[in-house]
């Protein structure tokens, strides 16, 4: 104890740092947690929390057997995810890899910069652009498309079947530049020597970048990878909610966006928040099992 007391006294400033992060959490993370118990009572905000009717699992049946689009809205929220695992994960890290292997360090900064700016742009601005590219008949993707190609213009936000291409296509131009903060870090901590013994040995540009750079960025990936099957049956609300209309429900309409009609705008707060719930849940199982099997086959996890 006495120990412990010393440390905190020596370490006083770093500990006062901290400070700020640790209140966020508390506030904004553990204390709502109390509004957990909404989802399994009838809520009222007249009676508050307190005074509302326990229900048990009855939104919960609710959502599954008396909502005919719950399916749809599962389907469409973990489509969304998977193409998200499939082209927007790997991009990043094939970028960082091309900005590694620049060799003009001022092209390298310049491109670097370019490829960050999405990513300060906010999502109504990235929904706004996407909507006029796009747009039949002042969009610049159709005008290529007439004048390369001869086709005629496509209404993309209104055929179900481009929903998915528009929103990943976007996550990725916005994110992929600011992904490859960390995994550049990580090829910073590889030590040159490796390279230098590699090239000792024989082996060519490729063959280094595969046995040497992609190697010193796994423990990066497997950590990314792990956090980001926590949010798998969660999607951008925010740009969904902006590029969504009837025409695209069908693949466009997901959890997120079905929680907010239901939650806020028709004021059901035990239905909506018994969703999120159930959203959170799989993400928490997710996470523990995606972290045990990597943790079983690697020297790398998040505990």
């Amino acid at each position: 104890m006495a120990r412990s007391v010393r440390l905190l006294k020596k370490h006083k400033t770093l500990y006062l740092l901290m400070l700020p992060g640790i209140l966020y959490y508390l506030i904004f993370k553990y204390v709502p947690m109390y509004g957990i118990v909404i989802a399994f009572q009838d809520f009222s905000i007249g009676r508050g929390i307190l005074g509302s009717k326990f229900v048990g699992f009855k939104h919960f049946y609710e959502f599954f057997f008396n909502t005919p689009d719950a399916w749809k809205l599962i389907r469409n929220t973990i489509m969304l995810n998977l193409y998200g695992l499939l082209f927007q994960f790997p991009a990043p890290i094939i970028l960082a890899l091309l900005f590694h292997e620049l060799k003009f360090k001022w092209f390298k900064r310049f491109v670097q910069s370019v490829s960050y700016m999405p990513h300060f742009l906010s999502t109504v601005v990235i929904a706004g652009i996407m909507v006029t590219f796009l747009s039949p008949t002042t969009g610049i993707v159709n005008f290529l498309l007439v004048k390369w190609f001869g086709i005629e213009p496509i209404l993309f936000l209104g055929l179900p079947e481009w929903f998915r291409t528009i929103y990943v296509g976007s996550e990725i131009w916005q994110g992929v530049g600011w992904g490859t903060i960390l995994y550049l870090a990580a090829i910073a901590g590889v030590d040159p020597t490796l390279y230098e013994a590699a090239k000792i040995d024989g082996a060519n540009r490729f063959q280094q970048i595969r046995h040497i750079t992609f190697i010193g960025m796994v423990p990066v990936m497997i950590i990314l990878f792990v956090l980001n099957l926590g949010h798998f049956m969660e999607v951008g609300f925010q740009k969904i909610l902006l590029l969504y209309n009837s025409m695209n429900y069908e693949t466009s309409d997901v959890i997120n966006t079905f929680v907010y009609r239901r939650g806020l705008l028709d004021a059901d707060f035990s239905f909506a928040t018994a969703v999120g719930l159930f959203q959170s849940a799989i993400g928490f199982v997710l996470v523990v099992t995606a972290n045990r099997i990597v943790r079983k086959y690697s020297d790398t996890s998040l505990w």
